[in-house]
């Protein structure tokens, strides 16, 4: 494709951003469809390691996620695109009532994949609009491309963000920003114009380790390195079996994701509550109480979570955190919800009723 001059194509990026705010994106920024040989290169050690655990996906699509181009080879720029999700006060203030199981915060409302797609598809339809008239005026009249994605596809998106001049990766691995903190959900539009690249944030994580000392299993090999097999997130949700028992007590009660490494950044001081309605939490999954969630058949259950990502782990591997939460609760009241289940038709379900009750069963009179 026949692109415009460099003042036109700056300009199209100067629209472009303005859009992306008015559409209610938080932050964005563009980069080429290419990653640096560092991405690939730490992406590799990840899988060799074995630190992506059941993520079979991680492995099966490499290529793609560490080649924008493989994935599509008429990209020429991405644009990385942030939506703040920042919480309303402590996070982690939950995690203080033992007999409330806490969510990660980015599932305390509806899924975000629903808006953030929305929202990107809107702006793809203006970059095509705009694109297209931007290049009929240089004589190309074929309209740009674009495609769309949010993180369900093999897209590299901290690292894309991080060079679109988002942010950069913290030691925790995932994205900071001068501006949000470490809460943004991402997404990207790969396009076939050729936009000016953003230049870098600026920002670092200098000596602070925060986040490495704050997460509870020890995910953290060293800086910049996790190992998902230890990551509750992973565990509570990306695991389908028994949670290991060795790394049932620190899970604490986590009932879906964590964000302890997450909340403890200190950049996080300069971002503001999100401005979205749909990313408010819902009042009943702020802080729900274990002897609720633990009675929850299939049908409430998914009554319960319609429209939230937690639907898609299903009753069982929900209950059996739950359940894990429980056992780590101290809360005697709870033996007999757990006792309850320890002939759960789920062999992994019945397993972790055991061990609850085995757990409140020790404790002191």
């Amino acid at each position: 494709m026949t692109q415009a001059p460099a003042p036109a194509l700056q300009n199209l990026a100067d629209n472009i951003r303005n859009k992306a705010l008015a559409l209610g994106f938080d932050a964005i920024g563009f980069c080429p469809a290419h990653l640096g040989p560092e991405v690939r290169a730490r992406l590799a050690d990840f899988l060799a390691k074995g630190y992506h655990g059941e993520m079979g996906w991680l492995a099966e699509r490499s290529a793609q996620r560490t080649h924008p181009q493989a994935l599509w080879p008429e990209a020429q720029s991405v644009i990385a695109l942030g939506v703040s999700y920042a919480p309303e006060g402590d996070a982690l203030a939950t995690l203080k009532r033992p007999e409330c199981g806490n969510i990660s915060v980015y599932a305390r409302h509806r899924d975000y994949h629903d808006l953030i797609k929305g929202m990107l598809k809107h702006l793809a339809q203006y970059v095509v609009k705009e694109g297209q008239a931007a290049l009929a005026k240089h004589g190309n009249a074929a309209p740009p491309q674009v495609k769309v994605f949010v993180d369900t596809a093999p897209v590299a998106e901290k690292p894309l963000a991080a060079q679109a001049g988002l942010g950069w990766q913290g030691k925790h691995t995932n994205l900071v920003s001068r501006t949000h903190g470490s809460w943004l959900f991402l997404g990207e539009i790969y396009t076939t114009l050729a936009l000016p690249t953003t230049p870098p944030s600026g920002g670092q994580c200098g000596s602070c380790t925060r986040c490495l000392t704050a997460c509870p299993t020890q995910a953290f090999p060293a800086p910049y390195t996790l190992n998902a097999q230890r990551c509750i997130s992973y565990l509570t949700i990306e695991h389908a079996g028994p949670i290991p028992h060795d790394l049932r007590p620190a899970i604490g009660t986590h009932i879906y994701g964590c964000d302890d490494c997450l909340a403890v950044c200190p950049w996080n001081r300069f971002a503001k509550t999100s401005r979205h309605a749909k990313l408010q939490p819902r009042p009943d999954l702020l802080a729900p109480e274990l002897a609720h969630l633990v009675q929850l058949d299939d049908t409430a259950f998914r009554q319960l979570f319609s429209g939230s990502p937690i639907k898609r782990i299903g009753r069982n591997r929900f209950i059996r955190n739950v359940l894990t939460a429980i056992g780590n609760s101290g809360k005697k009241d709870l033996l007999a919800y757990a006792a309850a289940l320890r002939q759960d038709p789920d062999p992994i379900v019945a397993e972790a009723a055991t061990w609850a009750v085995t757990c409140l069963e020790s404790l002191p009179p």
